[in-house]
């Protein structure tokens, strides 16, 4: 990144700043790239082998169906009777 493009991308910002805060701006986004440069080496295909490497069946609960809660007992704790629960308002 040079100063040029770093005045550039400033005007196109309509952003202002003296020279020192040029000069930093460039070593910054030099600093910023380098490390985007760095993160595109990085392997990111997909393994299929690998994924879930940690997660076995047998640490896994039992999968139970149970009962629920009867409606009726359910809409006891609704404010009104149109089978539906109001809470109070949080957000005005």
């Amino acid at each position: 990144m040079d100063l040029e493009m770093v005045k550039y991308l400033a005007k196109l910002g309509k952003l202002s700043f003296t020279d020192e805060e040029l000069v930093k701006a460039v070593q910054d986004m030099t600093s910023i790239i380098e490390i985007m440069d760095t993160i595109k080496e990085i392997d990111i295909t997909y393994d299929p082998l690998k994924d879930n490497h940690n997660v076995y069946l047998k640490d896994l609960r039992k999968d139970e169906a149970m009962g629920s809660l009867p409606t009726d007992k359910l809409l006891m704790n609704a404010t009104n009777s149109e089978s539906c629960f109001v809470v109070p308002k949080v957000v005005e």
